[in-house]
């Protein structure tokens, strides 16, 4: 054993070394969430991990809440900073006369205040920009790999469709090589770009950890440092192959020699496909009790909105509350007409709900301000009510004695179209009482009608496009809590069988997610549906006096950091 190793043991043993808890590499990072110690490997997929995406994770340090008090003016060497300019965003002293007429803030609290405002930014930095980059990379490594054997196939068509045409071909083919030089100088181009991207947000997220027992350092560092650019994503291009149809003639292959060109268009973009995947069953992540006595043995939790991946709307057949995942109760509306799916949660964090007399109510996120969006016009009555995330619109289920609509508002109220019919004598809806929105923007419909109740989807125009009326073809459904994941399932509550329908986009039966053990009587069953797509969770609100919401984990991401590691690894 060598004198270096020999020291390095005695001094370990002298001094202990804090590992990491999942293996023994030397902690570097604290989660105050789940109370472990990290290293760098194990911080990089506690942020990935939707388990843990959303936990507090903090370099080691700054665990003991250890701030320098004393940092010297850079303009005046014998004075200390005291306060902070609001204003110009710097720190002064007593003796920078100069913002006496500014907005001065306390020191500390200005820093308090920046580090958690910035606290969120560098999360999503790190869970989200930081994990998609990295999916680009992989498809860039991928294009780089395929590109050389498209190529050689398309040459080696091109060859064989145009024997008579051999010095046409030689042009063309010259061309082609070109072209392939250029893609390839192309893609080891946007390659180098993410590198550089990914680059940044480390050095980043290095500083800012470096940074977290200097609140002054930390706040010129975040004057200096345009965030936005490290959230965006590259503008990344698609490139094109080309390829010789089996049934062209000499002529139109001479034709299309001559106008062959290559053309770079559209944006590389991170699709929910390629990074999330279904899990082998539903696990069950925890189960929420909502707190509170029930009324009466139909005391149903029937629909759920998300604030936030910890708070959300829902409600409880009397009221409707805010509650977290710890079951506290923030906040509780009474004049709700609380049956079904009569919430919802715009794109800015408002609940827009519909009260006891048939209006539709907006209440700001910071519960500050509230006002009537749609005043109830008689006789229509609306039912349900959902806010699309991709343009804000409001979807409103109308009835109207034997008449039944679904109507689009904007975010100001405003009248924009009404859905009625399949046909001009035939009725789309029976009783709309849930209504969402797929990611394509169809509109998705539980309309309960006796023996004729389904899942009735249309596209944004109102076209139908299917009903979904059971499994197998021919089984009764009683659809009620309905939502749609980022992977374009659509899920709903089967009353009947207390069970969760999971469909494909165009409506083929998946699978059941069971949420209660077998061999118990069809009863406590799911009514109510809400999906997180933050963390990609599926909340499940019971029914018949049961309080308590389920919340279920059953999609999950792919692992694209050990695949890049292994890649680096094979190109070294």
């Amino acid at each position: 054993m060598s004198l270096y190793t020999m020291d390095t043991l005695e001094f370990r043993d002298q001094c202990r070394v804090r590992q990491c808890f999942q293996c023994q590499d030397d902690t570097e990072f604290y989660c105050n969430t789940c109370k472990h110690e990290l290293c760098l490997k194990c911080k990089e997929k506690h942020f990935i991990d939707l388990y843990t995406i959303y936990h507090d994770v903090v370099i080691y340090r700054e665990k003991f809440d250890h701030i320098t008090k004393q940092e010297t003016c850079d303009r005046h060497p014998d004075m200390l900073y005291e306060k902070y300019c609001h204003s110009c965003k710097l720190p002064i002293c007593f003796q920078c006369t100069e913002h006496r007429h500014h907005q001065i803030l306390d020191l500390g609290t200005a820093y308090k205040t920046n580090r958690q405002e910035h606290r969120n930014t560098l999360h999503n930095i790190r869970s989200e920009t930081f994990y998609n980059s990295c999916c680009l990379l992989v498809g860039i490594r991928s294009d780089i790999k395929n590109f050389h054997g498209e190529i050689s196939n398309n040459q080696s068509n091109m060859i064989k469709k145009a024997q008579k045409l051999r010095n046409l071909i030689d042009v063309v083919m010259y061309d082609v090589k070109i072209g392939h030089k250029r893609f390839i100088q192309s893609l080891q181009q946007q390659k180098r770009k993410i590198a550089i991207h990914l680059a940044s947000i480390e050095n980043f997220e290095l500083r800012s950890e470096q940074l977290a027992n200097r609140p002054l350092k930390f706040l010129m560092f975040l004057k200096r440092t345009c965030i936005q650019k490290l959230k965006d994503t590259l503008n990344l291009t698609h490139y094109a192959l080309v390829c010789l149809n089996e049934d062209i003639n000499i002529e139109d292959v001479t034709d299309f020699l001559g106008e062959i060109q290559i053309t770079e268009t559209g944006k590389r973009q991170v699709r929910n496909e390629s990074v999330l995947k279904l899990m082998s069953k539903p696990v069950l992540h925890r189960t929420v009790n909502v707190p509170g006595e029930v009324y009466n043995i139909a005391y149903n939790i029937t629909h759920i909105s998300f604030v936030t991946p910890n708070q959300a709307w829902i409600n409880d057949s009397k009221d409707l509350i805010l509650i977290n995942l710890e079951g506290d109760i923030l906040r509780q509306l009474r004049d709700v007409y609380s049956m079904y799916g009569q919430h919802t949660v715009n794109l800015t964090g408002d609940l827009i709900y519909i009260d006891s007399d048939g209006n539709i109510i907006k209440l700001s996120k910071d519960n500050r301000t509230k006002n009537t969006l749609i005043k109830k016009t008689k006789p229509w009555v609306p039912q349900c009510i959902y806010s699309s995330h991709l343009n804000g619109d409001l979807l409103v289920g109308m009835q109207s004695n034997r008449t039944v609509t679904i109507a689009s508002y904007n975010d100001k109220g405003q009248h924009k179209q009404s859905i009625q019919h399949h046909k001009p004598d035939q009725k789309l809806y029976s009783h709309p009482i849930y209504i969402t929105e797929k990611n394509n923007g169809d509109v998705i419909v539980s309309d309960i009608g006796g023996y004729h109740s389904a899942v009735v989807v249309t596209d944004s125009t109102g076209r139908h496009r299917f009903s979904y009326r059971g499994h197998p073809s021919g089984s009764r459904l009683s659809p009620c809590g309905i939502c749609t994941d980022a992977l374009s399932h659509i899920l709903v509550c089967d009353f009947i069988t207390s069970t969760i329908h999971m469909l494909d986009k165009d409506g083929h039966f998946l699978s059941l997610i069971q949420t209660q053990r077998k061999n118990r009587q069809v009863m406590n069953g799911p009514m109510g549906l809400g999906y997180d797509d933050k963390t990609h969770l599926l909340w499940v609100g019971l029914s018949y006096g049961i309080k308590k919401v389920r919340v279920y984990r059953y999609i999950e991401r792919q692992d694209y950091l050990q695949y890049i590691k292994n890649q680096s690894k094979l190109d070294i």
